[in-house]
């Protein structure tokens, strides 16, 4: 997921303008391949020095800044970090990683690249690479440059709508989405399978009793879906992802686990009864097979779609989205089951399974989306291993507790039952309680990471506020900003979540995805900035 920083570098490209074409802002040769970056500003060269952790730019040397890092201020700030990168940072420049240099039309993608109004993007191994890693149309002072490769220049933001396009992990979502098809399909084949088999089973009238069981399963999740959408106020996830969370778990995860189960009972049953496969299949093969089942699907999003999940409240969501899907296509059956034992064991049922207990799904696999959530904000190795683990197993745990007493107590369960369902929904509203805290803590790093984007003059403070406001969607909603001002609180928030998750990269020395979306995204937000400007009301 991510890598060890590698030294930045790149040649100076041909056709660079002579001054300091052979020389850095001391006199002294460039440093090139093992940790020289070259930039091109508004007013000249800027250069950033290898190895002895000095910084120069426009021929001025700035003091290092915190241990590991030099980090210099000025017109053209540039940066010396470990191993001789370089980092850079111009008027809209971010830095991260290997050696990044940005003037202010530019933006960084991969490994050294510098723009400015009449500059390069030069990569190492002489790549450069815009959103797709396509060239754009040159501006009149812009051009494009061959070396042992392409690199690419621009003078304007004329690229909007490719910035959005910006997909430098395309073949790992690619590959996502493939196996996520494949699952899919896979649970919807063993679903109808299994379905058809207890159709027939039954003489056919399985089949009334499943429509039944649909239409007390499915309505209530209108509201139950609408619960974690208004509790992720600050960076709600895409739909698309939500949906995808949805189905994997309604028909894959159901799929697998179906055959699991079915099969650990057949095998339990025929050799020590029935009651020890029903008890086995419930307190030991559902917990372990329907939760891993489950929280693949978070994995999913954890590895394919590293950019849609940025920690602890994102993990929650997608465990929580793939359990609703799971437990509405769980619930058909044993609304079915009770329709056919007659209406108020149906009452019964709907009562326990859709008013009191909707959230015990969620709950044990949020466990495991709270794993996944550590290990996407951690930057200790032995955490990024352990926690997604942990918190599969505490998930199995829960699980299995609740599965436990009531299969192996049977009727005799009913002196218990109520102490037992109340002890259940205070342990569910405490994690209510801690979702709520856990987002509040995500609208703080939101707003701790953009406050140098006003200093920098890319936000102002109402704009700030505007993003960080819980109800900012909901006003712009109703309000004169509308879609474009949904698009560009978005857009703030990804912005400060990606810089976020540069600077824990950065103090572990590692490389993270996020570093290359942040600018592009200030790109984004510079040209949906302008479009509400147009829009305010005079």
């Amino acid at each position: 997921m991510s890598e060890r920083a590698q030294p930045g570098g790149g040649q100076l490209p041909s056709g660079y303008p002579a001054q300091g074409a052979g020389q850095s802002a001391t006199g002294q040769p460039p440093y090139g391949p093992q940790g020289q970056a070259y930039a091109q500003g508004p007013q000249g060269q800027a250069y950033a020095q290898g190895p002895q952790g000095h910084a120069y730019a426009q021929g001025h040397a700035y003091p290092q800044g915190p241990p590991g890092h030099a980090h210099a201020q000025g017109p053209h700030g540039y940066a010396q970090g470990p191993q001789g990168q370089a980092y850079a940072q111009g008027p809209q420049g971010y830095t991260h990683g290997q050696a990044y240099a940005q003037g202010p039309q530019g933006y960084t993608q991969g490994h050294a690249y510098a723009h400015g109004p009449q500059g390069y993007a030069q990569g190492q191994q002489g790549h450069a690479h815009g959103p797709e890693g396509h060239a754009y149309p040159q501006a009149p002072q812009g051009y494009a440059q061959r070396q042992q490769g392409h690199a690419y220049a621009h003078h304007h933001a004329g690229y909007p709508a490719a910035v959005r396009r910006f997909d430098p992990d395309r073949r790992l979502r690619i590959a996502g989405l493939w196996l996520w098809a494949i699952g899919l399909v896979a649970g919807a084949v063993l679903n109808v399978l299994f379905t058809l088999l207890g159709v027939i089973e039954s003489g056919g009238s399985m089949l009334s009793a499943m429509l039944v069981g649909a239409l007390f399963a499915f309505p209530p999740l209108v509201l139950y879906l609408f619960v974690p959408m208004i509790i992720d106020r600050y960076d709600p996830e895409p739909w698309w992802c939500l949906v995808m969370a949805f189905l994997w778990g309604a028909l894959a995860a159901t799929g697998f686990s179906i055959l699991i189960n079915t099969g650990v009972h057949i095998g339990v049953s025929s050799n020590f009864g029935e009651s020890a496969g029903e008890l086995v299949s419930a307190s030991v093969s559902a917990p372990f097979a329907e939760e891993l089942f489950k929280g693949l699907g978070v994995f999913g999003f954890f590895y394919f779609l590293r950019r849609e999940f940025d920690g602890i409240v994102d993990g929650i969501i997608y465990a929580t989205f793939c359990a609703l899907g799971f437990a509405a296509v769980e619930n058909v059956l044993y609304y079915a089951r009770a329709s056919m034992q007659g209406s108020d064991v149906l009452a019964g049922t709907f009562v326990l399974r859709g008013v009191f207990t909707p959230w015990l799904h969620p709950l044990f696999t949020s466990m495991t989306g709270i794993g996944f959530g550590l290990a996407r904000e951690s930057s200790r190795t032995w955490v990024r291993a352990t926690a997604p683990i942990g918190g599969y197993l505490l998930g199995v745990a829960l699980h299995a507790v609740w599965n436990f007493l009531p299969t192996a107590l049977g009727r005799a369960m009913g002196d218990i039952f109520m102490p037992w369902l109340l002890l259940w929904l205070c342990f569910v509203a405490s994690f209510f309680g801690i979702i709520v805290a856990l987002v509040i803590r995500k609208g703080w790093v939101i707003r701790d990471h953009l406050r140098d984007e006003v200093a920098l003059g890319m936000l102002t403070q109402d704009e700030l506020e505007l993003v960080c406001s819980p109800i900012g969607r909901l006003r712009c909603t109703l309000g004169w900003r509308g879609a474009t001002g949904r698009s560009f609180i978005r857009a703030g928030a990804r912005l400060a979540l990606s810089k976020w998750h540069t600077a824990r990269a950065l103090q572990a020395r590692n490389r993270t995805l996020s570093a290359d979306f942040i600018g592009p995204l200030r790109q984004e937000i510079a040209q949906l900035r302008q479009e509400l400007l147009a829009r305010t009301p005079r």
